[in-house]
């Protein structure tokens, strides 16, 4: 019986709540090209690329722009995006995570990050959780976004396990898909409404306890 699985998180959303400062980011672009620009619409972008969510935030305001302006808006949203992140420390790791990351060390668990954020690392280190993973695999990494399985595929293979055999905590629907896709255990932390494709669903990971995970260990 193979009693190793590999536990694979995403980052915003399911560790950290990075998406408060993505908002700001956007937001702070939307109101300089006079666009209403909401925490609704910023939905829209949970799980995009940043290329992508400009596109949306674009579309929202009937902007026209050229590829030139485009790319000042990423490099300005980027730079405004980790501004915010110089402050941040271990204050920021949603309630719960930390009690699975350490049991799941405790129990020789191969643990890995899989993520769109191309600031995967910097973040982890902030938050002082880096030394938990065993593998990183982030937007520099991957060529496929979500609901590509690519980047869960790549931290499967990094761990030395089955995709099957793969645990993955994802808080967007694509995530999620992602995770079916790639034949993977998913769970979905945050709204049931919204991720109802994940085979378990947890509001945050206060609800998840240790017998939950001895049992997904013992699958």
């Amino acid at each position: 019986m193979n009693n190793k699985k590999a536990f694979i998180f995403d980052l915003d959303g399911v560790i950290v709540d990075t998406a408060k400062y993505h908002y700001l980011a956007w937001q702070k672009i939307a109101n300089e090209l006079n666009i209403d620009f909401t925490l609704e619409h910023n939905e829209l972008l949970k799980g995009v690329s940043r290329v992508r969510s400009l596109d949306i935030i674009l579309e929202l305001g009937k902007v026209e722009a050229s590829q030139e302006d485009k790319d000042k808006w990423l490099f300005q949203k980027n730079e405004d995006y980790l501004s915010y992140l110089v402050d941040m420390n271990e204050s920021e790791i949603l309630q719960g995570v930390f009690p699975v990351l350490k049991f799941l060390k405790e129990k020789g668990q191969p643990i890995a990050l899989g993520s769109a954020s191309k600031n995967a690392r910097p973040i982890l280190e902030k938050t002082g959780i880096l030394s938990y993973f065993d593998a990183i695999v982030d937007g520099n990494d991957v060529t496929n976004a979500k609901p590509d399985p690519e980047v869960f595929l790549i931290a499967a293979k990094l761990l030395n396990i089955n995709p099957e055999d793969a645990i993955v905590f994802e808080d967007s629907v694509a995530g999620v898909q992602a995770a079916n896709i790639g034949k993977m255990t998913s769970i979905g932390i945050g709204s049931a409404t919204v991720l109802h494709e994940a085979k378990y669903i947890f509001n945050n990971f206060t609800e998840i306890d240790t017998n939950f995970i001895e049992d997904l260990i013992k699958e």
